[in-house]
């Protein structure tokens, strides 16, 4: 059950992001036609790509809520980090897109930018951080990588903004001969948004390999373990992500002079605990460590 109001909570913030990029695309696309702006145009193409990107992330989202089947028993959501190499793909996409329009144009005279693009950017720029904020909180509550690397994308046209802005008011505030500032700003951004890519991808690298980076939730298995009634101790724990759930390979140490069935008893005792208290695991597979008791006469 949280796993499935996860799903329909980043269902719901990706399309937020869809509508929010397609309205952002139009208006910067009209605001750079008519305010004589190449970098607000290069920006609308970036907020264009991203409607795609986030219709790639609202893809996986619904294919990673298939049930576990015969072929797949740890379920579908392996496809998220998938995802998100995708999206990582249009983010260096829209980067080489900017930086080759943004060369184009500073070879090219054109006219200087009008001022009121400036209180376009400024509103653009506080919405789409805004925007990233609340869709990586999304994407951290409910552990949806392809989510978080969706909110990277509103930070990225927040980058882009902000470079244009930049520009656009060195063009004004010097004047001719400083037409293309905001493209020099615009092909500036292109770098910022390659980092972003870099730090999207890096975590669903390591989902897909395995990675263990939880700690944190290691130890929260370990202490709820050796609160389950014949539960001694534990050793492994190896830990792997997969959508929004986390899979758990544990060992834990019981009393080695008991029957087999008590030690499968509290193996299934130390599961169920394990899923009610971490309602985020998904598979918990638990092999029993018989140890010996001393026994002082």
């Amino acid at each position: 059950m949280p796993t499935q109001l996860n799903q329909q909570k980043a269902i719901k913030a990706t399309w937020f992001s869809i509508a929010g990029n397609f309205v952002l695309a139009v208006l910067k696309f009209l605001a750079g036609f008519f305010g004589n702006s190449y970098a607000l145009i290069a920006d609308a193409i970036e907020s264009s790509s991203d409607v795609f990107a986030s219709f790639l992330v609202l893809f996986g989202l619904h294919y990673a809520r298939k049930p576990a089947d015969k072929n797949h028993p740890y379920g579908h959501g392996r496809v998220e980090p998938l995802i998100t190499f995708l999206v990582v793909g249009f983010l260096i996409f829209s980067a080489l897109v900017i930086a080759h329009e943004s060369i184009q144009n500073i070879q090219v005279p054109h006219k200087l930018p009008k001022p009121f693009t400036l209180w376009v950017l400024g509103a653009i720029i506080l919405w789409k951080e805004l925007s990233f904020r609340w869709v990586f909180g999304k994407g951290k509550e409910t552990n949806s990588s392809s989510l978080k690397a969706d909110a990277w994308h509103h930070r990225s046209d927040a980058i882009t903004s902000i470079a244009a802005f930049v520009g656009i008011s060195i063009a004004l505030w010097f004047g001719p001969g400083y037409e293309s500032a905001d493209d020099w700003a615009a092909l500036l951004a292109t770098g910022f948004i390659l980092y972003n890519a870099y730090l999207i991808f890096r975590p669903a690298l390591g989902e897909i390999m395995d990675e263990h980076v939880y700690q944190e939730l290691e130890t929260q298995i370990r202490t709820v373990s050796l609160t389950v009634p014949g539960i001694l101790d534990t050793e492994k724990c190896f830990i792997r992500k997969a959508g929004m759930q986390y899979h758990v390979d544990l060992h834990a140490v019981v009393d080695g002079s008991i029957s087999v069935r008590e030690g499968h008893d509290a193996a299934h005792r130390l599961k169920n605990t394990l899923q009610d208290q971490l309602p985020d695991l998904g598979n918990v597979l638990i092999h029993v460590e018989p140890r010996e008791l001393r026994i002082e006469n």
